[in-house]
């Protein structure tokens, strides 16, 4: 479901098969998984790091496992089977939003929903013009938002007419729109080019040798609201002049 290999100083977690990637909670457990073994071996070296997330195949992730909820006998064991996922993928954008290193997710195909925001949990974002968007279904579908979702967005979209066209009217976003209002910082023209792409940008950012605990709490610190809304506890302000301190 995913692997994770170290190259110089950056970590590939890829998301592998040619499936949907769904977000099950099989998977997610995975990738959490996967994040913190990265996050040891992080903290464990005297080296700056940075993580790159990509995807096989014409999926970087279609959202939650559907199929997993709907195959349930009742209505109310469908609710409690979405509510599952929807529960298990806020700690796993924690774990981005806390992890000691700058993250860039390579948008290869089709992000949507929950896939979606798994994007958006990186700090840059990668993706290529020649197909894939971005969406969220739940309009369409007939699902209300989460509202650790909505919060994500408003903290990462503020272009406030993109906003209303992806929350407001399940608009599919391609990526020449997505880089001009913000969201997207970097567009290719293919699957390979913005997989190497998003490595290069991670590469320049390892070699900036920045603190990895350091950065985790600068980036904390710029987006209070979501790091609460997936449950991340708020740094003091004496455990960040501890840290400041530390380091003179």
């Amino acid at each position: 479901m995913c692997t994770v290999e170290k190259r110089g100083q950056i970590f590939i977690l890829t998301l592998t098969g040619g499936d949907e990637h769904r977000l099950s909670l099989d998977l997610i457990t995975r990738i959490r998984s996967a994040l913190a073994r990265i996050r040891t071996d992080a903290l464990s070296s005297n080296s700056s790091s940075a993580l790159v997330t990509v995807a096989e195949g014409k999926f970087f992730s279609n959202g939650f496992d559907l199929g997993f909820a709907n195959a349930a006998a009742t209505q109310a064991e469908r609710a409690a089977r979405l509510a599952s996922m929807v529960d298990a993928l806020a700690p796993l954008l924690a774990d981005l939003l806390s992890l000691p290193m700058p993250t860039v997710a390579a948008v290869t195909g089709h992000a949507a929903a929950a896939g979606f925001m798994l994007a958006l949990a990186h700090d840059y974002v990668a993706m290529r013009s020649d197909r894939g968007f971005l969406y969220m279904s739940e309009l369409d579908l007939g699902l209300t938002l989460p509202a650790y979702f909505m919060t994500l967005m408003r903290g990462k979209i503020r272009d406030l007419g993109l906003f209303k066209k992806i929350v407001m009217k399940s608009g599919k976003v391609m990526a020449v729109e997505a880089m001009e209002k913000g969201v997207v910082d970097v567009v290719k023209g293919s699957a390979g080019d913005t997989a190497e792409a998003a490595a290069a940008m991670a590469e320049g950012l390892a070699k900036r040798g920045w603190n990895g605990r350091v950065y985790a709490s600068i980036r904390m610190g710029a987006f209070p609201e979501i790091c609460r809304a997936v449950g991340l506890p708020e740094e003091s302000e004496e455990d960040r002049r501890k840290m400041f301190a530390s380091k003179l």
